[in-house]
């Protein structure tokens, strides 16, 4: 009997860091479909990629910082990040990010690599 292949799922940011709680959902999901080894890989697109933004201080506006839990991805093996690099140069946001092995894709690249999950759920 063959063992059914893994569901592959990619979770696209499109919503910036603090204006709603779309960022932390999709990196809730993301750790708890990893807790349940599924491959997750994360996609930051549009305003979403205003999350992977180096030092960024949510007690300015009064909100929770959940960005920090960011570095535990790698303890639940998500470790496939992918920002648009169009989306960058949008908003004149450079590639300073505050977690590691992000991958700068053309749009091109970016659309291929979402093309690859079974599932892909958008926040």
């Amino acid at each position: 009997m063959t063992k059914p292949k893994k569901n592959t799922i990619a979770v696209l940011n499109a919503h910036s860091s603090f204006n709603s709680s779309y960022g932390k959902d999709a990196l809730d999901v993301a750790l708890i479909f990893g807790s349940y080894e599924q491959q997750v890989a994360l996609f930051f697109q549009g305003e979403g990629v205003r999350q992977l933004v180096a030092q960024q201080n949510a007690e300015l506006i009064n909100t929770k910082d959940y960005l920090a839990t960011f570095s535990a991805l790698e303890f639940y093996d998500v470790e496939k990040l992918y920002v648009c690099a169009e989306s960058l140069k949008q908003r004149n946001l450079s590639e300073n990010f505050h977690v590691d092995n992000v991958d700068v894709l053309n749009a091109e690249e970016f659309s291929q690599q979402l093309k690859q999950h079974q599932t892909i759920l958008r926040f």
